[in-house]
């Protein structure tokens, strides 16, 4: 491919960028130090390329991934780091106030909008998507070049947030509303330790392949590519919807069809009481779902999907056994494209 499109001196270079583009896609963006080192790859090239091949669209689209990526990977960073150091600022609420604290996190916040980790990056992203729009008319953004909303138009979301800045802005103005102190840290305490299922509790963010520690994968792609009995993890639409939500929202685990997704939790405390709190994914499709412990106990009957915490008490029988076992079962028959079930985080506590 590269030696009879791009060019017979860069064929090999070429080659190895294509497989580095893949490479930038495999584990998490934040660690992966692979996205630079494919920049520099694409770099060399383009340095070195003739001005046909510079023309050459094939080649405009490898660049464009490459400087995008690396784009991202610099403003992931660049915005962890942020919010990191903003939800320090808030950890000193109880001693400076809670007002103060988020009167000096938000700043920090904001930077984000006004700073760009890699602006030479960015520029270069926006050059590549215009030569391409003049080399194959390619409609990388719906206000420049005409494209469609949604639809491949990535130059449109290149600054889409990638922390939780919008839900933490949106947090620290109600609390900016709140008149008692101790609302107001009511509110902080719950975004400090909003991971936190509480002594002996269990926690699972679906999404995240790295913290889905009670998911049943099922048989996973080797033997079920097409995943019709494997759960899968994924990136919900976060554009179909206008309130800001916490990243950990956006990205859920799922079943195919009229497959259910379960979760397996063993060596539970005999004698204690547990309450489920989850999150379904936002969802747009207006199916249904319900929640079974143990395949006999219904924790929910059938329901629409709602991106807000919920909360139910476990019953005793369900868990003095020691084991638990929460099968989510989707509205069957629909068809359509099967995505009716994404859970996006589990928290199971001890009372």
């Amino acid at each position: 491919y590269a030696r009879y499109f791009i060019s017979p001196e860069q064929a090999d270079h070429f080659a190895q960028g294509l497989l580095g583009l893949e490479k930038d896609w495999i584990g998490p963006l934040e660690t992966n130090q692979n996205v630079e080192a494919t920049l520099k790859q694409f770099q060399i090239m383009e340095k070195a390329a003739s001005p046909q091949m510079k023309l050459n669209w094939r080649f405009q689209q490898a660049l464009y991934r490459a400087y995008y990526d690396a784009y991202l990977y610099k403003r992931l960073n660049f915005e962890k780091r942020l919010e990191d150091e903003a939800l320090d600022l808030l950890r000193q609420a109880a001693q400076i106030g809670a007002v103060a604290a988020v009167d000096r996190a938000e700043p920090v916040l904001d930077r984000a909008t006004k700073e760009h980790p890699a602006p030479e990056l960015r520029a270069r992203v926006f050059e590549l998507a215009e030569a391409l729009f003049q080399s194959i008319r390619m409609q990388l953004s719906v206000e420049k070049y005409g494209g469609m909303s949604g639809r491949g138009t990535n130059l449109d979301t290149i600054d889409t947030p990638l922390n939780n800045r919008l839900w933490l802005k949106q947090r620290f103005g109600i609390i900016h509303t709140l008149q008692d102190d101790g609302d107001r840290m009511k509110v902080i305490n719950e975004i400090l330790n909003w991971k936190s299922p509480g002594p002996h509790g269990f926690y699972d963010d679906l999404g995240d392949p790295t913290q889905q520690t009670h998911l049943v994968r099922g048989l996973g792609p080797d033997t079920d590519p097409a995943f019709y009995q494997s759960s899968m993890s994924r990136l919900e639409d976060r554009f179909s919807i206008v309130a800001p939500l916490p990243f950990s929202w956006w990205t859920t685990a799922g079943q195919l069809f009229d497959a259910p997704l379960q979760m397996r939790y063993t060596d539970l405390d005999k004698a204690a009481a547990y309450r489920l709190r989850l999150i379904y994914g936002h969802s747009s499709d207006n199916s249904q779902i319900r929640l079974l412990a143990n395949d006999k106990f219904e924790i929910h009957p059938p329901m629409n999907k709602q991106a807000q915490p919920l909360e139910f008490d476990l019953p005793p029988s369900a868990t003095n056994s020691g084991d638990l076992t929460l099968t989510f079962l989707p509205e069957t028959g629909r068809g359509g494209n099967g995505r009716s079930i994404n859970v996006a985080e589990v928290w199971l506590m001890k009372k």
